[in-house]
Protein backbone atom coordinates (compact mmCIF):
# COMPACT_ATOMS: atom_id res chain seq x y z
CA UNK A 1 0.00 0.00 0.00
CA UNK A 2 2.91 2.32 0.94
CA UNK A 3 4.53 1.66 -2.43
CA UNK A 4 1.33 2.78 -4.17
CA UNK A 5 1.51 6.18 -2.42
CA UNK A 6 5.07 6.63 -3.65
CA UNK A 7 4.08 6.07 -7.27
CA UNK A 8 3.07 8.80 -9.66
CA UNK A 9 -0.52 10.00 -9.29
CA UNK A 10 -2.08 11.45 -12.43
CA UNK A 11 -2.47 15.23 -12.20
CA UNK A 12 -4.71 17.47 -14.31
CA UNK A 13 -3.01 18.85 -17.43
CA UNK A 14 -0.50 21.56 -16.52
CA UNK A 15 -0.26 20.66 -12.83
CA UNK A 16 3.09 19.79 -11.27
CA UNK A 17 3.69 16.20 -10.17
CA UNK A 18 6.00 14.57 -7.60
CA UNK A 19 6.71 10.83 -7.51
CA UNK A 20 9.28 8.22 -6.54
CA UNK A 21 10.81 6.38 -9.44
CA UNK A 22 11.99 2.82 -9.84
CA UNK A 23 15.51 4.15 -9.41
CA UNK A 24 14.68 5.00 -5.80
CA UNK A 25 15.00 8.77 -6.38
CA UNK A 26 12.27 11.37 -6.10
CA UNK A 27 11.21 13.12 -9.30
CA UNK A 28 9.22 16.24 -10.07
CA UNK A 29 7.74 17.57 -13.28
CA UNK A 30 6.61 21.17 -13.79
CA UNK A 31 4.97 22.71 -16.85
CA UNK A 32 6.62 26.13 -17.31
CA UNK A 33 5.29 27.19 -20.70
CA UNK A 34 5.17 26.18 -24.35
CA UNK A 35 8.08 25.09 -26.56
CA UNK A 36 8.75 26.49 -30.02
CA UNK A 37 7.01 23.47 -31.57
CA UNK A 38 3.81 24.24 -29.62
CA UNK A 39 4.13 21.34 -27.16
CA UNK A 40 4.15 21.92 -23.37
CA UNK A 41 7.54 22.79 -21.92
CA UNK A 42 7.60 20.35 -19.01
CA UNK A 43 10.78 20.46 -16.89
CA UNK A 44 12.11 17.54 -14.83
CA UNK A 45 14.00 17.64 -11.52
CA UNK A 46 15.23 14.75 -9.36
CA UNK A 47 16.45 14.63 -5.76
CA UNK A 48 17.21 12.02 -3.07
CA UNK A 49 14.30 12.91 -0.78
CA UNK A 50 10.72 14.02 -1.19
CA UNK A 51 11.41 17.23 0.75
CA UNK A 52 14.26 18.15 -1.59
CA UNK A 53 12.27 17.49 -4.76
CA UNK A 54 9.29 19.42 -3.36
CA UNK A 55 11.55 22.42 -2.76
CA UNK A 56 12.96 22.16 -6.30
CA UNK A 57 9.45 21.93 -7.80
CA UNK A 58 8.31 24.97 -5.84
CA UNK A 59 11.38 26.90 -7.02
CA UNK A 60 10.58 26.08 -10.65
CA UNK A 61 6.94 27.09 -10.14
CA UNK A 62 8.08 30.41 -8.66
CA UNK A 63 10.38 31.04 -11.64
CA UNK A 64 7.54 30.16 -14.01
CA UNK A 65 5.16 32.56 -12.27
CA UNK A 66 7.72 35.39 -12.34
CA UNK A 67 8.71 34.71 -15.98
CA UNK A 68 12.34 33.99 -15.06
CA UNK A 69 12.64 30.39 -16.28
CA UNK A 70 15.46 29.88 -18.78
CA UNK A 71 14.24 28.85 -22.20
CA UNK A 72 14.44 25.18 -23.16
CA UNK A 73 17.28 23.96 -25.34
CA UNK A 74 21.06 23.98 -25.22
CA UNK A 75 22.36 26.44 -22.66
CA UNK A 76 24.07 29.55 -24.00
CA UNK A 77 27.64 30.32 -23.06
CA UNK A 78 28.62 33.94 -22.51
CA UNK A 79 30.59 33.81 -25.76
CA UNK A 80 27.81 32.29 -27.89
CA UNK A 81 25.22 34.77 -26.60
CA UNK A 82 27.45 37.84 -26.97
CA UNK A 83 28.46 36.92 -30.52
CA UNK A 84 24.82 36.26 -31.45
CA UNK A 85 23.80 39.57 -29.88
CA UNK A 86 26.53 41.71 -31.46
CA UNK A 87 26.12 40.17 -34.92
CA UNK A 88 22.35 39.75 -35.18
CA UNK A 89 20.47 41.78 -32.57
CA UNK A 90 22.36 44.96 -31.65
CA UNK A 91 22.78 46.24 -35.26
CA UNK A 92 19.00 46.45 -35.62
CA UNK A 93 18.71 49.20 -33.03
CA UNK A 94 21.87 51.33 -32.92
CA UNK A 95 24.11 53.28 -35.27
CA UNK A 96 27.44 52.39 -36.81
CA UNK A 97 29.62 54.23 -34.28
CA UNK A 98 27.86 52.54 -31.37
CA UNK A 99 28.37 49.16 -33.03
CA UNK A 100 32.11 49.80 -33.27
CA UNK A 101 32.21 50.28 -29.49
CA UNK A 102 30.08 47.18 -28.91
CA UNK A 103 32.38 45.12 -31.14
CA UNK A 104 35.51 46.16 -29.25
CA UNK A 105 33.92 45.47 -25.86
CA UNK A 106 32.68 42.04 -26.93
CA UNK A 107 35.57 40.71 -29.03
CA UNK A 108 38.56 42.32 -27.31
CA UNK A 109 37.45 42.17 -23.68
CA UNK A 110 34.33 40.15 -22.79
CA UNK A 111 34.73 37.02 -24.89
CA UNK A 112 38.39 36.40 -23.94
CA UNK A 113 37.69 37.26 -20.29
CA UNK A 114 34.31 35.62 -19.57
CA UNK A 115 33.30 33.77 -22.73
CA UNK A 116 33.69 30.23 -21.38
CA UNK A 117 31.11 30.67 -18.60
CA UNK A 118 27.64 29.25 -19.03
CA UNK A 119 25.35 32.24 -19.32
CA UNK A 120 22.91 31.12 -16.61
CA UNK A 121 25.76 30.29 -14.20
CA UNK A 122 27.51 33.66 -14.46
CA UNK A 123 27.63 35.50 -11.13
CA UNK A 124 28.22 39.16 -10.19
CA UNK A 125 31.43 38.05 -8.49
CA UNK A 126 32.78 36.60 -11.76
CA UNK A 127 32.09 39.94 -13.43
CA UNK A 128 33.63 42.07 -10.68
CA UNK A 129 36.83 40.00 -10.70
CA UNK A 130 36.95 40.40 -14.48
CA UNK A 131 36.71 44.22 -14.18
CA UNK A 132 39.47 44.24 -11.56
CA UNK A 133 41.69 42.10 -13.80
CA UNK A 134 41.05 44.42 -16.76
CA UNK A 135 42.28 47.41 -14.80
CA UNK A 136 45.21 45.50 -13.30
CA UNK A 137 46.29 44.70 -16.87
CA UNK A 138 46.31 48.38 -17.80
CA UNK A 139 42.79 49.14 -19.05
CA UNK A 140 41.55 52.59 -18.08
CA UNK A 141 38.55 52.80 -15.73
CA UNK A 142 36.57 54.44 -18.54
CA UNK A 143 37.25 51.40 -20.77
CA UNK A 144 36.09 49.00 -18.07
CA UNK A 145 32.99 51.12 -17.57
CA UNK A 146 32.21 51.04 -21.30
CA UNK A 147 32.58 47.24 -21.28
CA UNK A 148 30.21 47.13 -18.28
CA UNK A 149 27.55 49.14 -20.10
CA UNK A 150 27.84 46.97 -23.22
CA UNK A 151 27.64 43.75 -21.18
CA UNK A 152 24.60 44.99 -19.27
CA UNK A 153 22.80 45.88 -22.50
CA UNK A 154 23.58 42.50 -24.07
CA UNK A 155 22.38 40.53 -21.05
CA UNK A 156 19.28 42.68 -20.63
CA UNK A 157 18.30 41.37 -24.06
CA UNK A 158 18.96 37.79 -22.94
CA UNK A 159 16.63 38.35 -19.98
CA UNK A 160 13.98 39.93 -22.21
CA UNK A 161 14.04 36.92 -24.52
CA UNK A 162 13.86 34.40 -21.70
CA UNK A 163 17.39 32.98 -22.00
CA UNK A 164 18.35 34.30 -18.57
CA UNK A 165 16.37 34.78 -15.37
CA UNK A 166 18.19 37.81 -13.95
CA UNK A 167 20.95 40.01 -15.28
CA UNK A 168 24.08 39.47 -13.13
CA UNK A 169 25.71 42.57 -14.64
CA UNK A 170 23.02 44.75 -13.04
CA UNK A 171 23.97 43.30 -9.65
CA UNK A 172 27.74 43.67 -10.15
CA UNK A 173 29.46 46.86 -8.98
CA UNK A 174 30.36 48.93 -12.02
CA UNK A 175 33.97 50.08 -12.38
CA UNK A 176 34.43 53.48 -10.81
CA UNK A 177 35.27 56.19 -13.29
CA UNK A 178 36.04 59.82 -12.67
CA UNK A 179 34.04 62.19 -14.83
CA UNK A 180 36.12 63.85 -17.50
CA UNK A 181 36.93 67.44 -16.62
CA UNK A 182 35.11 69.78 -19.00
CA UNK A 183 37.15 72.81 -20.00
CA UNK A 184 35.03 75.10 -22.16
CA UNK A 185 36.58 78.09 -23.85
CA UNK A 186 35.89 81.45 -22.29
CA UNK A 187 33.76 84.04 -24.09
CA UNK A 188 36.90 86.05 -24.86
CA UNK A 189 38.60 82.94 -26.33
CA UNK A 190 35.50 82.27 -28.46
CA UNK A 191 35.67 85.81 -29.86
CA UNK A 192 39.36 85.38 -30.70
CA UNK A 193 38.68 82.08 -32.48
CA UNK A 194 35.87 83.62 -34.53
CA UNK A 195 38.05 86.61 -35.50
CA UNK A 196 40.82 84.23 -36.61
CA UNK A 197 38.28 82.22 -38.63
CA UNK A 198 37.15 85.24 -40.68
CA UNK A 199 40.02 84.84 -43.16
CA UNK A 200 39.62 81.08 -43.63
CA UNK A 201 37.44 79.05 -46.00
CA UNK A 202 34.16 77.89 -44.47
CA UNK A 203 34.60 80.36 -41.60
CA UNK A 204 30.92 79.95 -40.67
CA UNK A 205 31.68 76.32 -39.81
CA UNK A 206 33.34 77.42 -36.58
CA UNK A 207 30.62 79.86 -35.66
CA UNK A 208 28.18 76.93 -35.95
CA UNK A 209 30.37 74.85 -33.65
CA UNK A 210 30.87 77.51 -30.99
CA UNK A 211 27.41 79.10 -30.98
CA UNK A 212 25.17 76.09 -31.60
CA UNK A 213 27.14 73.16 -30.20
CA UNK A 214 26.60 70.85 -33.17
CA UNK A 215 28.68 67.67 -33.13
CA UNK A 216 31.34 67.43 -35.82
CA UNK A 217 29.40 64.88 -37.86
CA UNK A 218 26.20 66.92 -37.56
CA UNK A 219 27.85 70.14 -38.79
CA UNK A 220 29.56 68.41 -41.71
CA UNK A 221 26.31 66.62 -42.57
CA UNK A 222 24.38 69.87 -43.07
CA UNK A 223 23.06 70.68 -46.54
CA UNK A 224 21.58 73.92 -47.80
CA UNK A 225 18.15 72.28 -47.82
CA UNK A 226 18.48 72.00 -44.01
CA UNK A 227 18.79 75.77 -43.58
CA UNK A 228 16.05 78.42 -43.63
CA UNK A 229 17.86 81.75 -43.37
CA UNK A 230 14.67 83.76 -43.79
CA UNK A 231 13.24 82.30 -40.59
CA UNK A 232 16.57 81.79 -38.82
CA UNK A 233 16.33 77.99 -38.39
CA UNK A 234 18.39 74.98 -39.35
CA UNK A 235 17.47 71.29 -39.03
CA UNK A 236 19.85 68.57 -37.87
CA UNK A 237 18.90 65.48 -39.87
CA UNK A 238 22.05 63.51 -40.65
CA UNK A 239 25.65 63.04 -39.60
CA UNK A 240 28.82 62.58 -41.61
CA UNK A 241 30.60 59.34 -40.73
CA UNK A 242 34.28 58.64 -40.36
CA UNK A 243 35.27 56.36 -43.25
CA UNK A 244 35.88 52.64 -42.78
CA UNK A 245 37.76 50.65 -45.37
CA UNK A 246 38.31 47.10 -46.58
CA UNK A 247 41.15 45.76 -48.70
CA UNK A 248 40.59 45.92 -52.44
CA UNK A 249 43.69 43.84 -53.11
CA UNK A 250 42.57 40.67 -51.37
CA UNK A 251 44.65 41.57 -48.29
CA UNK A 252 47.92 40.98 -50.15
CA UNK A 253 49.46 44.49 -49.85
CA UNK A 254 50.75 43.90 -46.31
CA UNK A 255 49.21 47.11 -45.01
CA UNK A 256 46.19 47.93 -42.91
CA UNK A 257 42.96 48.24 -44.89
CA UNK A 258 42.92 52.04 -44.56
CA UNK A 259 46.32 52.28 -46.28
CA UNK A 260 45.69 49.71 -49.00
CA UNK A 261 46.39 51.22 -52.47
CA UNK A 262 43.14 49.64 -53.68
CA UNK A 263 41.11 50.28 -50.53
CA UNK A 264 37.34 50.52 -50.79
CA UNK A 265 35.03 52.31 -48.41
CA UNK A 266 32.60 50.03 -46.58
CA UNK A 267 30.30 52.56 -44.90
CA UNK A 268 28.17 55.38 -46.35
CA UNK A 269 29.33 59.02 -46.18
CA UNK A 270 26.41 60.02 -44.00
CA UNK A 271 23.71 58.40 -41.91
CA UNK A 272 20.37 59.81 -40.88
CA UNK A 273 20.16 60.85 -37.24
CA UNK A 274 18.11 58.06 -35.65
CA UNK A 275 17.26 59.34 -32.19
CA UNK A 276 14.42 61.76 -31.62
CA UNK A 277 16.71 63.93 -29.50
CA UNK A 278 19.33 64.03 -32.27
CA UNK A 279 16.83 65.17 -34.95
CA UNK A 280 16.10 68.76 -34.03
CA UNK A 281 15.44 72.28 -35.20
CA UNK A 282 17.96 74.87 -34.02
CA UNK A 283 17.33 78.60 -33.82
CA UNK A 284 20.04 80.71 -35.49
CA UNK A 285 21.38 83.89 -33.84
CA UNK A 286 20.94 86.85 -36.24
CA UNK A 287 24.71 87.31 -36.54
CA UNK A 288 25.09 83.67 -37.58
CA UNK A 289 22.36 84.12 -40.21
CA UNK A 290 24.43 86.94 -41.73
CA UNK A 291 27.59 84.84 -41.64
CA UNK A 292 25.78 82.01 -43.47
CA UNK A 293 24.47 84.45 -46.09
CA UNK A 294 28.05 85.65 -46.69
CA UNK A 295 29.21 82.02 -46.73
CA UNK A 296 26.70 81.19 -49.47
CA UNK A 297 27.99 84.08 -51.61
CA UNK A 298 31.56 82.80 -51.24
CA UNK A 299 30.52 79.27 -52.11
CA UNK A 300 28.68 80.50 -55.22
CA UNK A 301 31.93 82.17 -56.30
CA UNK A 302 33.83 78.91 -55.77
CA UNK A 303 31.20 77.08 -57.83
CA UNK A 304 31.65 79.51 -60.70
CA UNK A 305 35.44 79.25 -60.48
CA UNK A 306 35.41 75.43 -60.43
CA UNK A 307 33.16 75.24 -63.49
CA UNK A 308 32.79 71.65 -64.73
CA UNK A 309 34.85 70.37 -61.78
CA UNK A 310 32.13 71.39 -59.30
CA UNK A 311 30.09 68.54 -57.81
CA UNK A 312 26.72 69.97 -56.90
CA UNK A 313 26.00 67.83 -53.83
CA UNK A 314 24.41 70.57 -51.75
CA UNK A 315 26.77 70.57 -48.75
CA UNK A 316 26.75 73.60 -46.48
CA UNK A 317 30.47 73.21 -45.77
CA UNK A 318 32.01 71.84 -48.96
CA UNK A 319 35.47 71.45 -50.49
CA UNK A 320 36.53 73.89 -53.25
CA UNK A 321 34.93 71.48 -55.76
CA UNK A 322 31.66 70.94 -53.87
CA UNK A 323 32.43 67.61 -52.23
CA UNK A 324 31.64 66.96 -48.58
CA UNK A 325 34.39 67.86 -46.10
CA UNK A 326 36.10 64.87 -44.46
CA UNK A 327 36.19 64.63 -40.70
CA UNK A 328 40.01 64.41 -40.78
CA UNK A 329 40.45 67.62 -42.78
CA UNK A 330 37.92 69.34 -40.53
CA UNK A 331 39.92 68.28 -37.44
CA UNK A 332 43.17 69.60 -38.93
CA UNK A 333 41.46 72.92 -39.77
CA UNK A 334 40.32 73.24 -36.14
CA UNK A 335 43.86 72.74 -34.83
CA UNK A 336 45.24 75.34 -37.25
CA UNK A 337 42.51 77.76 -36.23
CA UNK A 338 43.42 77.45 -32.54
CA UNK A 339 47.08 78.18 -33.36
CA UNK A 340 46.10 81.22 -35.45
CA UNK A 341 43.86 82.52 -32.65
CA UNK A 342 46.66 81.95 -30.10
CA UNK A 343 44.38 80.13 -27.67
CA UNK A 344 45.12 76.93 -25.78
CA UNK A 345 44.94 73.65 -27.66
CA UNK A 346 41.71 71.73 -27.27
CA UNK A 347 39.64 68.98 -28.76
CA UNK A 348 37.07 69.77 -31.40
CA UNK A 349 34.46 68.50 -28.95
CA UNK A 350 35.47 71.30 -26.54
CA UNK A 351 33.66 73.69 -28.90
CA UNK A 352 30.50 71.74 -28.12
CA UNK A 353 31.18 72.00 -24.38
CA UNK A 354 31.63 75.74 -24.87
CA UNK A 355 28.22 76.14 -26.51
CA UNK A 356 26.51 74.31 -23.65
CA UNK A 357 28.28 76.45 -21.08
CA UNK A 358 27.39 79.68 -22.90
CA UNK A 359 23.72 78.70 -22.71
CA UNK A 360 24.01 77.91 -19.01
CA UNK A 361 25.70 81.24 -18.34
CA UNK A 362 22.70 82.85 -20.00
CA UNK A 363 20.38 81.05 -17.60
CA UNK A 364 18.60 79.05 -20.32
CA UNK A 365 16.42 76.32 -18.70
CA UNK A 366 17.75 72.77 -18.65
CA UNK A 367 15.05 71.32 -20.89
CA UNK A 368 15.67 73.96 -23.56
CA UNK A 369 19.44 73.40 -23.60
CA UNK A 370 18.95 69.64 -23.93
CA UNK A 371 16.89 70.25 -27.06
CA UNK A 372 19.49 72.57 -28.54
CA UNK A 373 22.38 70.20 -27.81
CA UNK A 374 20.53 67.04 -28.90
CA UNK A 375 20.92 65.24 -25.57
CA UNK A 376 18.55 62.37 -24.80
CA UNK A 377 19.06 62.17 -21.03
CA UNK A 378 19.44 64.57 -18.15
CA UNK A 379 22.58 62.76 -16.96
CA UNK A 380 24.56 64.35 -19.81
CA UNK A 381 23.18 67.79 -18.97
CA UNK A 382 24.08 67.32 -15.32
CA UNK A 383 27.78 67.19 -16.26
CA UNK A 384 27.52 70.85 -17.19
CA UNK A 385 24.81 71.82 -14.71
CA UNK A 386 21.36 71.37 -16.20
CA UNK A 387 19.05 71.18 -19.61
CA UNK A 388 16.52 69.51 -23.03
CA UNK A 389 13.42 69.22 -25.38
CA UNK A 390 12.76 72.12 -27.75
CA UNK A 391 14.66 75.31 -28.40
CA UNK A 392 12.82 78.22 -26.82
CA UNK A 393 12.19 81.53 -28.52
CA UNK A 394 14.85 83.98 -27.45
CA UNK A 395 17.82 81.60 -27.17
CA UNK A 396 19.23 82.67 -30.52
CA UNK A 397 19.09 86.37 -29.62
CA UNK A 398 20.73 85.74 -26.24
CA UNK A 399 23.62 83.81 -27.81
CA UNK A 400 24.04 86.59 -30.37
CA UNK A 401 24.51 89.22 -27.68
CA UNK A 402 26.98 87.18 -25.65
CA UNK A 403 29.35 85.88 -28.32
CA UNK A 404 29.18 88.59 -30.96
CA UNK A 405 29.86 92.13 -29.85
CA UNK A 406 27.12 94.29 -31.32
CA UNK A 407 27.05 98.01 -32.00
CA UNK A 408 24.93 98.43 -28.87
CA UNK A 409 27.78 97.05 -26.73
CA UNK A 410 30.09 99.92 -27.67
Amino acid sequence: MGDEKNRRTRQPNGRSSIYRGKDGKWHGRVTVGVRDDGKPDRRHVERKTRAEVTEAVQKLEKQRDSNTVRKAGRAWTVESWLMHWVENIAPLGVGENTMVGYGVAVRIHLVPGLGAHRLDKLSPEHIERFYAKMQANGSKPATAHQVHRTFRTALNEAVRRGHLGKNPVSLAKAPRVNEEEIEPYTVEEVRRILRAAENRRNSARWAVALALGLRQGEALGLQWTDVDLSNGVLWVRRSRRRPRYAHGCGDTCGRKAGYCPQRRRTNPETADTKSRAGRRAVGLPPQLVELLRAHRVKQDAERASAGADWHDEGWLFATPTGRGTSTRIDYDEWKELLRDAKVRDGRLHDARHTAATVLLILGVPERAVMGLMGWSSTSMAARYQHMVDTVRDGIAAQVDGLIWETERAH
